[in-house]
């Protein structure tokens, strides 16, 4: 595949370096040559100085011929125009943008098909924000995951030390809980996978992964 990553900062860099490692043609955009210079050192890729939102940058990048852009510079405004441009000159397929400022991801109409065309939209800022939500909704909880879009969680929690699961065997959690719907589907200690979890006595060395309905609430499961 061919790939464009614009930006040569520290998530241009990170991406880089693995997608040259699955045998895509990169090509890097970005102003900073000290940048790219270390990259092309590290990395078999191709490096360009120039602003990523410039038609003719891109177009000495192999934009009409690429894959997908990915624009990740410090500034969401190249970003967004970098976008544009490789679907309006280039008809590039995929367009991934990195936008952080809220004055634009507030309002959503701005990256429709029909006005800045990015398939992808990259805001780490809201997904920290939209994280750190789902830990509010679980009390105690360490990690909260989304599937079939929300209806079910995978939340990962420890034991604690007082609580109604601290020393019980895995096979007993759910006759000790009975009102709440859960499964645990891993257990890890150290770091590390345990198996023949039905054996396996919680306790807070544990961090456990549920699968629990939407409306859980995983303090239930600490106090």
């Amino acid at each position: 595949m061919k790939i464009i990553i614009l930006g040569a900062g520290q998530v241009g860099s990170s991406v880089a370096a693995n997608l040259v490692s699955e045998a895509n043609d990169i090509t890097v955009i970005d102003t900073n040559p000290d940048c790219l210079q270390n990259l092309s050192d590290r990395f078999d890729l191709r490096t360009i100085v120039g602003v990523a939102s410039h038609p003719s940058v891109l177009a000495n990048a192999g934009a009409k011929d690429a894959d997908m852009i990915l624009a990740v510079t410090n500034s969401d405004e190249t970003n967004m125009i970098a976008c544009q441009v490789a679907y309006t000159l280039f008809h590039t397929p995929t367009k991934i943008a990195r936008v952080r400022n809220n004055e634009y991801l507030k309002h959503t109409a701005l990256f429709s098909q029909e006005a800045l065309p990015i398939d992808v939209l990259i805001s780490p800022e809201q997904v920290v924000t939209e994280y750190i939500e789902k830990l509010i909704g679980f009390p105690g909880a360490l990690q909260v995951l989304d599937f079939a879009n929300g209806k079910a969680q995978m939340v990962a929690v420890s034991a604690h030390f007082y609580g109604p699961l601290a020393g019980k065997n895995v096979s007993d959690v759910c006759s000790k809980l009975p009102e709440i719907e859960i499964r645990i589907v891993a257990i890890f200690r150290a770091g590390n996978r345990l198996f023949r979890m039905a054996a396996q006595k919680l306790n807070q060395t544990m961090k456990y992964f549920l699968s629990v309905p939407r409306k859980i609430f995983v303090h239930s499961l600490k106090t």
